[in-house]
């Protein structure tokens, strides 16, 4: 909600303040169109010839969640923690065998079902089930369990942040293409150099 706030304010202060200034804005819906075509389809065609169609993808699927709002609240990371305690209370009490049935079949698991949105995140419950499935093993360097976390976290990010990484990278593209569609727009007009100043300013 408070994104498209946010883009409506953006709008009306840039040409609220275009307008109060005496600016007219039948020259800029005039030329909205070109403009568009030119730096926005441009942008779009870079974009297109720059990545996979699994990022394409990513980018939609990160436009909805923009405007959704966060995934995540409050009550889910105490659900979160409460799933984590469980397992380890299960494994320290009853023993390896007993918690391999749930970390094997997290879907039939009694303990996955009481908290469904978790279980709904299927990185999160592979990324809990294949760590404690690493310290069951009894590994002899503490740190490989660790280390392993951090590898596949990082692995996560990169591919999550792919999307957000590409449209930050077409967003600051866009004033060179803002320049190349200005520098166009000066060749038009000096190509009509010897009109009055009145075509030369519409131009």
């Amino acid at each position: 909600m408070f994104q498209i706030i946010g883009i409506v304010l953006l709008f009306a202060m840039v040409f609220g303040s275009y307008i109060m200034a005496g600016g007219n804005m039948g020259i800029i819906l005039h030329a909205l169109p070109h403009e568009m075509m030119a730096i926005g389809g441009a942008a779009v065609a870079a974009f297109l010839i720059s990545h996979s169609m699994t990022v394409l993808k990513g980018v939609g699927g990160g436009l909805a969640k923009a405007f959704a709002g966060p995934k995540w609240k409050a009550s889910d990371y105490r659900d979160l923690l409460s799933l984590l305690f469980l397992l380890t209370k299960t494994m320290k009490s009853k023993g390896v065998i007993a918690l391999e049935s749930h970390i094997e079949n997290p879907g039939e698991s009694t303990i996955f079902s009481r908290y469904p949105k978790i279980t709904k995140d299927h990185f999160a419950v592979d990324f809990i089930c294949d760590t404690l499935r690493m310290m069951t093993m009894n590994l002899e360097d503490p740190h490989q369990v660790e280390d392993a976390m951090e590898k596949q976290l990082e692995k996560h990010h990169h591919e999550a942040l792919a999307p957000a990484h590409a449209l930050q990278n077409t967003a600051d593209a866009l004033p060179a293409l803002g320049i190349v569609a200005a520098v166009l727009g000066v060749v038009k007009t000096m190509g009509s150099i010897s009109e009055p100043p009145e075509v030369l300013g519409g131009m």
